[in-house]
């Protein structure tokens, strides 16, 4: 990967931390970004019937603190993970039905979900276990197994993989999808000055507005949200059944974790895996991740989205990231501002997410494209249809206790091919 640490020339338009922002623009670019992941955050707490206001309040948290483990140098939002709904789902389910419970997905059942929490806290320290590894064999004896032909097709698959719930979000309105989509693609090529690193809160913004005029806004959840509220945190349980159900997905996350700091490293032109290093960033989203899953909150996972952002606005200051972390908190405390934020119809941020996914695509193009990655080989060509198309068709690897899939599986496969296949040609 290119190892950039060097100033950007004048009119780049790419902010780096240091570069001259007034307090002012810093808040403004993280309440963009708070805006970015607030659906994303929430929406996993909403398939397993987990309080919102924990999640984002942990989100927060797990944030500030995977900041101060990776030295502040690392440009990332920590927010909830998809990869453990499924057996979050089956643990609450399970206890459900030990308790004699009727229960359906998505249920409000505080029991289960606390022995499903105690899960997820085991999952976080399999993250430890791995940045021991990674700090005992050196960060190059990692990397070596994550060339540009095996890290451009994962971050594509990546990106490619969220196309699907993209278009899920605006097909519920195509025409809020469509304005919120073209004002984020005019100001980013047309805008000017500081407006042109805020194409998504633009975006937001035009699309609401537009929203409100048509008549696509529900006033409901901020009529019903108080003011005030403290999160109703829970202290998880822990059950050797429940946690052979979940902790086990952590081998899958863990592969996500290195592909999204690749994709974050190679959007922002530094080695991240490098300084300030793979076995930081694990144990930052490891230890993020017990401490919300201890008092109540999901999994933290480094966010897709987050990638998106950064290539969309070039904003990659990672104080930008402290500050949505602030306001993920300050949303957790007052349920109005968040229940406001919810009012945003999904098609307007559907639109928005169709080119920060794609983006996303976009960069694992560009990394293989600026590593000059030899397609007349036919190793490389093998290499790539196999990550590709098993990551994009949901391949699935099944055992007693878990099961991996999608882009774990290509991911795997794409490391193991590139250690076995000779170079020949």
């Amino acid at each position: 990967m290119t190892d950039i640490n060097k100033s950007q020339p004048a009119g780049s338009g790419i902010i780096y931390e240091g570069d001259s922002l007034t307090t002012g623009k810093k808040a403004i670019l993280g309440l963009q970004h708070t805006f970015t992941m607030f659906g994303a955050t929430v929406l996993v707490p909403i398939i397993i019937g987990m309080n919102i206001s924990v999640a984002l309040f942990m989100a927060g948290i797990g944030t500030l603190f995977f900041h101060l483990v990776t030295k502040k140098k690392v440009p990332v939002f920590l927010g909830s993970s998809f990869a453990f709904v499924p057996p979050i789902l089956a643990a609450v389910a399970a206890v459900a039905a030990r308790n004699g419970v009727a229960y359906e997905a998505g249920d409000a059942y505080v029991e289960g979900l606390a022995y499903a929490q105690g899960g997820i806290v085991i999952a976080g320290l399999v993250y430890l276990i791995m940045s021991g590894l990674v700090y005992l064999f050196g960060y190059e004896k990692i990397v070596s197994f994550f060339p540009p032909i095996v890290t451009g097709p994962i971050i594509m698959t990546i990106g490619l993989l969220l196309a699907p719930t993209a278009i899920d979000m605006a097909s519920g309105n195509w025409f809020l999808a469509t304005v919120a989509l073209c004002t984020v693609a005019v100001v980013s090529i047309f805008g000017k000055g500081f407006a042109k690193v805020l194409p998504v809160l633009i975006g937001l913004f035009v699309g609401y507005i537009v929203s409100v005029l048509t008549g696509n806004v529900d006033y409901t959840p901020f009529a019903q949200a108080g003011w005030f509220g403290i999160p109703p945190f829970q202290v998880a349980k822990f059950d050797m059944e429940m946690i052979m159900m979940v902790a086990p997905v952590a081998i899958v996350t863990v592969v996500e974790h290195m592909g999204d700091v690749l994709a974050v490293g190679a959007t922002v032109e530094k080695n991240l895996m490098k300084d300030p290093g793979l076995s930081r960033t694990l144990i930052g989203d490891g230890l993020a991740t017990c401490i919300s899953a201890m008092f109540g909150g999901p999994a933290n996972t480094t966010y897709s989205e987050n990638t998106g952002v950064l290539a969309l606005t070039k904003v990659y200051n990672p104080v930008v990231m402290r500050i949505a972390a602030c306001f993920a908190i300050i949303l957790s405390v007052i349920p109005k501002l968040g229940a406001f934020i919810s009012t945003i119809p999904t098609a307007v941020v559907g639109g928005i997410s169709i080119i920060l996914f794609g983006m996303i695509a976009s960069i694992g193009v560009r990394t293989l494209v600026e590593n000059t990655v030899d397609f007349k080989k036919s190793r490389n060509l093998i290499i790539a249809a196999v990550i590709l198309v098993l990551g994009l068709g949901g391949a699935t690897i099944s055992l007693k206790w878990f099961s991996v899939s999608g882009m774990a599986v290509g991911a795997i496969a794409g490391i193991i091919l590139n250690k076995v296949l000779p170079d020949r040609e």
